[in-house]
């Protein structure tokens, strides 16, 4: 994790919170990461920015990411690839994690977010491997500051592209799979991890999140909508696995069995109402993941 004597308290502004909740744009997003990124990684103990897969037999946040980052592994079959976009890729950790298990492919990591990248680059050089802007170099991990739905690269030129807990970001999201369509080769694999609502995002639907109404930041896609849009710009969407109680209620559990460690940690960034609407969002993510009304879906989707 990022040294923690580089870390400075993170005042945040209510108004501002509810502007990004609400607004969503680009900018939101990357003011929303700025802001939070720190409390996920004091959570986590991770730079990773996702909520993990879990098992009956996962001990920590962090062994649930890299079973995550595996199971996406697995799903985009990387070890026959040689040309990967990870879209939205956060501090690039899950990046390092597949090029130190297959050295031979090449890693392209785009996000819209500067300040992620920037420490990308350092997490990058601290496992052993280089960045810049070219893709040459069996060492190098490519890093690019662009937009999700204008991707920077020429038709054809990828195997798979990888959208790992970021794609419920994309607006519109049909831009994103247009262009993931367009720079994917032949038989090229689409692979994300999403959380979704349930049922379409009706405001019945939107109500029942209660704060995760306010504090889950994303455009609340449903499963349906999302397959719909995939098909329809043309790809095969080969498997679909649905693992919200893999997800949100283990993620729960956890933070409230360890609350007592964990608070004293936020706090020395965050003030104590940040803590608090992060312990209700839990205990409300849990219930609505027990009911059904959200979901967590993996995707691989296979160029017609």
């Amino acid at each position: 994790m990022l040294s923690d004597n580089k870390r400075k308290f993170v005042n945040i502004n209510p108004v501002d919170a509810f502007l990004w909740t609400f607004r969503r744009n680009e900018n939101d997003v990357v003011n929303l990461y700025d802001a939070l990124s720190s409390l996920m990684q004091i959570s986590t103990g991770s730079n990773m920015l996702n909520f993990g897969y879990w098992s009956e037999n996962t001990p920590d946040p962090y062994e649930a990411q890299i079973t995550l980052c595996k199971t996406i592994t697995d799903m985009a079959e990387l070890k026959s690839s040689n040309d990967i976009l990870d879209v939205g890729s956060g501090f690039s950790e899950p990046a390092t994690i597949w090029k130190s298990e297959f050295p031979h492919i090449r890693i392209s990591c785009l996000n819209v977010n500067p300040q992620q990248l920037y420490f990308a680059s350092r997490i990058i050089k601290g496992n052993g491997f280089t960045h810049n802007q070219s893709n040459s170099g069996s060492d190098h991990i490519r890093l690019v500051n662009s937009t999700a739905t204008r991707l920077p690269f020429v038709n054809k030129s990828m195997d798979r592209i990888i959208a790992l807990e970021s794609a419920q970001h994309f607006k519109p999201f049909s831009e994103f799979i247009s262009e993931s369509k367009r720079v994917l080769r032949e038989k090229g694999i689409l692979v994300l991890a999403i959380p979704t609502l349930a049922k379409s995002a009706k405001s019945l639907e939107v109500f029942k999140l209660g704060i995760l109404s306010f504090t889950w930041s994303s455009e609340h896609y449903d499963l349906e909508s999302i397959k719909n849009t995939i098909i329809g710009e043309g790809f095969d969407v080969t498997i679909t696995e649905q693992i919200g109680s893999k997800v949100y209620e283990p993620l729960a559990d956890y933070y409230v069995k360890n609350r007592e460690i964990l608070r004293p940690k936020i706090l020395e960034q965050y003030s104590s109402y940040v803590e608090k609407i992060l312990f209700r969002s839990l205990l409300k993510m849990k219930e609505v993941s027990e009911n059904k009304t959200i979901d967590y879906i993996l995707l691989k989707c296979v160029v017609q």
